[in-house]
């Protein structure tokens, strides 16, 4: 009985500390409610507004989204501030598994990052033949380089794409390469006031409103690839986690029903993410 009314207790307070935070957000849980901590780009494209009340009109379990960027979710998940993870860093994420912070890592669904930029593109990264070029262009152009900054996954991936063309952007913050430390919507307007390039990935490209002239100037690399992967908070490291309903909401999203609605969601005519749970 003691060891209940801590568990409880300790997803009480977690509930209070996040309606502090975030305010409307978040709604108290209960045993028919799961917090999934996930990544923005999922929540600012509008799919969850299309899967959510689909799972709770088949299973009855709301689920509560805190939407961070990767890095932040994945640190949240940590404390157990959450019940199920849905992110976009496969190398983050399968370190978050071995280390026991979760059960186990599945795929779910992808699409791709882009480099978008005015439409006069100052670099010419148009013509380039990859990513590594493109990068390089930019940086030999003089012209600015606009990043989140944030540990998102948007950010984790930009990072690995800068090494991998042998360039450190640490040396130029401030310079060319500027970072907001904001998420995706106000970076891209920042890249826009600044008429400078950005990577973006594509969902919340296409869910994006204020474009006004802006391109995708380079796309298609296989390494642009943006997998997403989910996995249930281990109730072994945190008991108060709601393992039940979480991995109802995961094996949802895994099978016919989820992955069929993932693949059917579309703005504006296109679709933002193409499931591949194996």
């Amino acid at each position: 009985m003691a060891s209940l009314f801590r568990a409880l207790l300790v997803r009480s307070c977690r509930w209070i500390i996040y309606v502090v935070l975030l305010g409307s957000n978040v709604v108290s849980g209960s045993d028919d409610s799961i917090v999934l901590q996930s990544t923005t780009s999922t929540r600012n494209s509008g799919l969850y507004e299309k899967l959510l009340p689909l799972f709770k009109a088949s299973t009855g379990i709301t689920v509560q989204v805190v939407a961070v960027g990767t890095g932040q979710a994945i640190r949240n998940a940590i404390r157990g501030d959450g019940d199920v993870l849905l992110v976009h860093a496969k190398e983050a994420e399968q370190r978050f598994v071995a280390e026991k912070h979760g059960v186990k890592r599945f795929d779910v669904m992808y699409n791709d990052f882009v480099l978008v930029g005015p439409p006069d593109d100052p670099a010419g990264i148009r013509k380039a033949s990859s990513v590594t070029e493109a990068l390089a262009w930019i940086v030999q152009s003089g012209a600015v380089f606009i990043s989140r900054g944030d540990d998102s996954g948007t950010h984790k991936k930009e990072l690995v794409l800068w090494r991998e063309a042998g360039i450190s952007v640490r040396e130029s913050s401030g310079e060319w390469y500027r970072e907001t430390g904001s998420g995706m919507g106000s970076t891209l307007n920042i890249a826009i006031g600044m008429g400078g390039y950005c990577l973006v990935d594509r969902g919340s490209w296409i869910s994006f409103n204020n474009k006004r002239s802006f391109e995708v100037l380079f796309e298609g690399a296989a390494v642009l690839s943006n997998q997403y992967g989910v996995m249930l908070v281990n109730p072994l490291k945190h008991p108060h986690v709601n393992a039940k309903a979480g991995q109802a909401f995961i094996d949802w999203l895994l099978g016919s029903v989820g992955q069929n609605a993932i693949a059917a969601y579309r703005v504006r005519g296109q679709q933002l993410f193409f499931p591949n749970a194996k």
